[in-house]
């Protein structure tokens, strides 16, 4: 058995468990176990499924399965193809002891986690994230949904895993901008709430982007601690949980406005963790530490060209927002974010011009 690490959500009767390690897929860890049913159906993309579906079925022994591939891409991010996965479901007579397996990055993790969370009212799924940005942070916390025409992530549900699977090997063929897309989520973690974490991914950031083994499971592990236990504490995001969204209020606006797909997740998300330091009260030395890192992780530290007015326009459908009013996730210094209402219009404007 190869070398696994588990981390536990803990959600009460909710509860569930991320197993970390290498070597996991292809029967190198009893999945089925967390199975309850005879029948999954695994949702996976024209990218991932000639890559590890088979390997995958040996990890569920004993279960009836079914596939269904999904074209690779933020643009599918559809109800349309929600509607597709629950067509499947339908045509193949699932019933509510089926469970769907979501096997890929964190685009069809959502995609199946949402159409999981809303077949018969709720059917269990089980997570098999092959991307960093999934590992560290989608598929963990039970977020699902798909994006709207106005905004990204404007429909979904919470339907927390019955398990997360994490294979770090599936990252020796994940692309070498998605494997630093991910990176700033990690970078994202430390940013926020442990400043400790984010001087050792400034220390150990040549190892992470060489993809050295022991380096990246280190910050898939700790990614996956900081984030289960937030988790743990606000479930549906009322309060602490919030601050996982440093960046992302300025980065799904980016997304939004170049087109889903244009610039990635976690490109848009770096960006926007800049901005965000750079509306901070704080000093100005902790958003140059920040871009600094990102750059040399070979992340943008600047949006592209857009109006002022149309971010605003597409941060205006923000979740966070509350009474009409923008809701940010800034910092007090490094480790120690908050979220607020009260902050500098003048200097968000500025942040906002500055950036084209």
């Amino acid at each position: 058995m190869p070398d696994t690490r588990s981390i536990t959500v803990e959600l009460g009767e909710r509860s569930y468990p991320i197993f970390i390690g290498g070597g996991l897929l292809g029967g190198g860890f009893d999945l089925s176990a967390h199975v309850r049913g005879p029948d999954c159906l695994v949702v996976t993309n024209e990218t991932v499924e000639p890559l590890y579906l088979d390997a995958l079925s040996a990890n569920l022994a004993g279960k009836q399965l079914r596939a269904i591939s999904l074209p690779d891409g933020e643009a599918y991010k559809t109800l349309e193809t929600v509607e597709d996965i629950l067509d499947t479901l339908v045509e193949n007579g699932a019933n509510r002891d089926t469970t769907v397996v979501a096997l890929g990055g964190g685009v069809v993790g959502d995609i199946a986690g949402f159409a999981a969370a809303c077949y018969m009212r709720g059917v269990d799924f089980i997570q098999v994230p092959t991307t960093l940005l999934a590992q560290v942070d989608s598929s963990v916390g039970g977020k699902t949904g798909v994006n709207h025409a106005s905004g990204k992530n404007l429909i979904g549900a919470f339907h927390q895993p019955r398990a997360v699977l994490i294979d770090t090997d599936t990252l020796k063929t994940l692309p070498d901008r998605e494997l630093k897309a991910g990176l700033a989520e990690v970078i994202k973690y430390g940013a926020i709430v442990d400043a400790d974490f984010f001087a050792w991914i400034e220390d150990n950031l040549e190892a992470l982007i060489a993809r050295d083994a022991d380096a990246l499971a280190a910050a898939i592990r700790r990614s996956c601690e900081l984030k289960a236990g937030i988790v743990a504490e606000d479930e549906r995001e009322s309060g602490r949980r919030a601050l996982l969204n440093f960046g992302h209020t300025f980065g799904h606006a980016i997304e939004h406005c170049q087109g889903y797909g244009e610039w990635l997740h976690g490109e848009a998300v770096a960006a926007g963790m800049v901005m965000a330091a750079q509306l901070s009260a704080s000093d100005a030395a902790l958003a140059r530490r920040i871009a600094r890192l990102l750059e040399r992780a070979g992340l943008p530290s600047r949006p592209p060209a857009i109006a002022a007015n149309d971010l605003l326009a597409a941060m205006s459908l923000d979740k966070k927002v509350q009474g009409k009013q923008l809701r940010f996730v800034l910092l007090r210094s490094l480790g120690d974010a908050f979220v607020t209402s009260d902050y500098d219009t003048a200097r968000l404007e500025t942040v906002l011009e500055e950036a084209r």
